[in-house]
């Protein structure tokens, strides 16, 4: 069966005629894997974890953009908010992301720096064009969903002649994330549910390594509840059958090949290069800088900015959260010194970071 028509999603006895076929289809325990923040929130909100029978083990993934962006990013962030001269272009989810002793954007605002929420890149260029006198600073925090936006908002700046707005990337790439996981020899996990944001634009092709290196079942689904059923049952009629593939359940929403004008759009205004990822180190080949090209919108070359090291906070795990070795309540602070309004580790502050979904509600 094939979820195309959104009538299906509101079916109760399609999920129950689901949950009954992959009940039957778990001859043994199965540990799977999302890798976005929007499976994360769906599968939580939804109370979908809980109807999954036992033996049918869901870890959560460095799929949301906010909690995998790197310490030394956002005290960067927090220099460039303390210059005179810049603007800080953000989205929203940024704003409360604990840096360097505990600082936010939101508290280095409240101390007088100038730092915009943005809901585009565009828009932040058309502050950039309505304040000359400053320079606009985007930070380009996402996947390969929201950079080829950032990418065509670098173009619109070139053509406008807008020369005081640039891009601060912190782009990543989803597969090579998931490549280093799975090679890890901590590793649990046994099968993935892949994102089907970052797949619309990047199609299923690289994703493919997955079954071919190391046998792992993968599909590519939706966010409903009943997608996210399918896939699970998916994997687990390959694995009945001893089969590994990478199945593309959603393909009301991606092609296999992804989306070519979007990949175009990244290959000319962004170059792939080694990035650092928090919980998973620097992972190469797994960001998006601003091509040579187009350094003039380079926030890294115009500032000559030079990260440095930032520790995690005492006691957080976010990093092991991230990696799927435990589940959020497994962390000491989980619910204590760490809630959504008190935040003490980024999968805590994002609306799609699992320790949030997790607390609000499991």
């Amino acid at each position: 069966m094939e979820l195309n028509d959104f009538r299906q999603f509101s079916e109760p006895e399609l999920v129950h005629d689901l949950l009954r076929s992959i009940q039957a289809k778990l001859d043994r325990p199965l540990v799977f894997m999302e890798v976005c923040g929007t499976h994360t929130v769906s599968i939580f909100q939804s109370g979908l974890r809980s109807l999954l029978p036992d033996g049918l083990i869901h870890l959560s993934g460095p799929g949301c953009p906010v909690c995998v962006t790197h310490g030394k990013d956002i005290g960067t962030f927090l220099e460039l908010a303390g210059k005179d001269e810049v603007i800080i272009a953000t989205f929203g989810d940024m704003m409360r992301v604990p840096g360097p002793d505990g600082r936010t954007l939101r508290s280095a605002r409240a101390d007088g720096a100038r730092i915009k929420v943005c809901y585009s890149p565009m828009e932040a260029l058309k502050l950039a064009r309505e304040t000359p006198e400053a320079t606009v600073v985007f930070l380009g925090v996402g996947f390969e969903t929201t950079a080829p936006t950032v990418a065509a908002t670098v173009k619109q700046a070139r053509m406008s002649g807008v020369g005081n707005f640039c891009v601060y990337s912190c782009h990543k790439l989803i597969p090579p994330a998931l490549e280093q996981l799975v090679a890890s020899q901590d590793c649990k996990v046994q099968s993935f549910v892949l994102p089907g944001h970052v797949s619309t634009v990047i199609g299923t092709r690289p994703y493919q390594f997955l079954a071919r290196d190391f046998g792992l079942p993968a599909v590519v689904t939706g966010f409903e509840p009943l997608d996210i059923l399918q896939a699970l049952y998916i994997i687990l009629e390959q694995r009945r059958s001893g089969r590994s593939e990478v199945v593309n359940q959603y393909s009301r929403g991606v092609d296999p090949q992804g989306n070519l004008k979007a990949l175009a759009m990244l290959d000319e205004v962004f170059e792939v290069q080694d990035a650092d990822w928090r919980g998973l180190g620097r992972i190469p080949a797994s960001g998006l800088g601003v091509a040579s090209d187009f350094q003039d919108f380079d926030a890294r070359v115009r500032f000559d900015v030079r990260p440095v090291e930032v520790p995690e906070p005492p006691g957080c795990r976010c990093g092991q959260v991230l990696q799927g070795l435990i589940q959020p309540d497994q962390c000491p602070l989980f619910g204590t010194s760490c809630t959504p309004t008190a935040p003490v580790g980024p999968c805590m502050v994002s609306t799609e970071g699992s320790c949030a979904a997790f607390f609000k509600y499991q």
